[in-house]
């Protein structure tokens, strides 16, 4: 059990390696495509395309931020934080909505899209409560 246990953790601390370089080097990526942008004539200037995409860099950074805080939390109580999961996809479902082009996209497909925000958003509305209320239980119960 205890070769598991050190494989484990092997293993998590592999990935916040991995996780830091990424967003380490995701970071330097957004720098580079803003000073990019920026030079292109209108000099310091960006149009609407050209800032979504600074956007879209910039939230996917904010992703792998709440994925390294994911597996830190993992490491340290080896319990997986359902709060911390719904909040990594709500900024990966911004994203995609603010990226997406809407001259392309169908109703159906904007409807799916609304559906998908409003449930999770319930959901990590819920699990939030939840938690506040085991909480306020465990003071009452000390």
């Amino acid at each position: 059990m205890k070769i598991l246990e050190k494989f484990e953790r092997l293993i998590v601390l592999t990935l916040m390696g991995f996780m830091m370089i990424a967003v380490f080097l995701a970071t330097i990526e957004v720098g580079v495509i803003l000073w990019q942008q920026m030079l292109k004539p209108p000099f310091m200037l960006l149009d609407v395309q050209e800032m979504m995409e600074v956007f879209g860099f910039i939230l996917m950074v904010i992703i792998g931020l709440e994925l390294l805080e994911t597996i830190k939390a993992y490491l340290s109580s080896h319990e997986i934080h359902v709060e911390i999961v719904l909040l990594v996809a709500l900024v990966a479902v911004a994203r995609k909505v603010i990226i997406l082009d809407y001259k392309t996209i169908t109703p159906d497909m904007m409807i799916a899209v609304a559906a998908l925000v409003i449930s999770m958003s319930a959901g990590f509305f819920i699990v939030r409560r939840a938690l506040a209320t085991n909480r306020v239980r465990k003071k009452t119960d000390d």
